[in-house]
């Protein structure tokens, strides 16, 4: 059986004056057209077979079996986060063209008189929250394709949740219907809105203008809202990360965070990554709360609980920084050693030869290479009219990782 091509094009926001002379062509010859009810009913007098799009499956079975020229209808360009992906995975890339149009973002950015090729695009149509959010967070400008679950409320409680709520929202709703409607809001504007189903939400970060830009790394410890205890100071913070060999989309697990000076400056070299901080101290958890909303953490999520509870619900770390254990760091190292991925590194501070010692006995125990630090600091302090190097207190930084066999 000789197949025919099939002939993905797709619907710009004016119906068929939106299709160009070519497009109209390959329609007018299909013998089958398959679509969402709203681009079917862009053309009522289409002489062949209409299907309405629905289970995949089917589709597919349909489209293997036939020898009818077909054409596919979608929304703006196929390729971009439409149905181009299931097709050209499943059947050969040589029986299939794609004609695109002005897709659903692209217009509403013009609507709303808003540049967007400096905009992340991220659709939760069908797919899990988190992940967008992720990515939400660590860009400056965001376009999102909604659905009845994840709804503009939703992902605007979770950015609420996160700490993110400086932005400005416009939820595009019904793009060149009748009912078009462009609203403009913050995210708690959005936390009671029951849009059309069919809308995109674009948001665009927003700062305030006395807002102080602190470095990536190297925050002076007294930026931090902490007990003077409860801290990596900077420069032990500045060995801790270059041990952990972060990068930019990890899963980060930081626990007995303190003051959560390390996941604050790791949130900075890893935009795109993940990071939980994990602390049970309730006078910690409120000076965490403080830190993460005055250094815009966004990604950073803190959990409250003490470790090793509370790691049972986090995704599979890639890095593991260990500050405090609370009494159970055997407890601890046995938990990460069954979630962390291959190649991933713990690293672990201890202030006494006791707890390096546990330490790397724990470490090894379990079959990691471990590698410790002493770190060393004195700074000079002023005497009169003398400078003086005061020292502090060593720390041990301990690097473990598992070699690939």
């Amino acid at each position: 059986m000789t197949q025919q091509k099939i002939y993905l094009v797709g619907a710009g926001m004016a119906g068929w004056e939106g299709f160009s002379a070519k497009t109209l062509e390959i329609i007018g010859k299909a013998a089958v057209m398959i679509g969402h009810q709203r681009h079917l009913d862009i053309f009522p007098d289409f002489g062949g077979t209409k299907m309405v799009l629905g289970d995949l499956s089917e589709l597919l079975d349909f489209l293997q079996k036939t020898d009818q020229r077909v054409v596919i209808l979608s929304s703006g360009d196929p390729t971009f986060f439409g149905i181009s992906r299931f097709l050209l995975r499943n059947l050969p890339k040589d029986r299939i063209e794609i004609f695109t149009n002005v897709t659903s973002m692209q217009y509403a950015f013009s609507r709303i008189k808003e540049p967007w090729d400096d905009a992340i695009f991220v659709s939760v149509h069908g797919r899990g929250m988190h992940a967008a959010v992720d990515k939400i967070v660590a860009a400056e400008k965001a376009c999102v394709l909604t659905d009845k679950v994840n709804t503009p409320a939703a992902i605007a409680a979770e950015l609420i949740e996160r700490g993110a709520e400086g932005y400005e929202a416009w939820l595009c709703e019904d793009l060149g219907m009748p009912a078009e409607k462009f609203t403009r809001s913050d995210l708690r504007g959005l936390l009671e809105s029951k849009p059309s189903d069919l809308n995109i939400l674009i948001l665009i970060k927003t700062y305030e203008p006395n807002l102080i830009q602190y470095p990536l790394i190297g925050i002076d410890d007294e930026e931090f809202q902490t007990s003077k205890k409860l801290i990596t100071k900077q420069e032990v913070r500045a060995v801790t990360l270059a041990k952990l060999q972060l990068q930019d989309d990890l899963i980060l697990w930081d626990i007995g965070a303190g003051s959560c000076s390390v996941s604050i400056e790791a949130s900075n070299l890893m935009p795109n990554g993940r990071i939980f901080a994990v602390e049970r101290n309730q006078q910690c958890v409120g000076f965490i709360n403080e830190n993460l909303k005055k250094f815009c953490a966004r990604n950073v999520k803190l959990i409250e609980a003490q470790a090793p509870e509370g790691l049972e619900d986090l995704p599979d770390p890639d890095r593991v920084f260990i500050g405090g254990a609370g009494g159970q760091l055997e407890e601890i190292i046995d938990a990460v050693d069954k979630r962390l991925k291959q190649d991933g590194i713990i690293v672990l501070n201890a202030v006494t030869l006791d707890t390096l010692t546990k330490a790397v006995e724990f470490l090894e125990d379990h079959g990691y290479t471990v590698e410790a630090t002493c770190v060393n600091i004195a700074k000079t302090r002023r005497l009169t009219e003398y400078k003086l190097f005061e020292a502090q207190n060593p720390v041990y930084v301990i690097a473990a990782w598992k070699e690939n066999v």
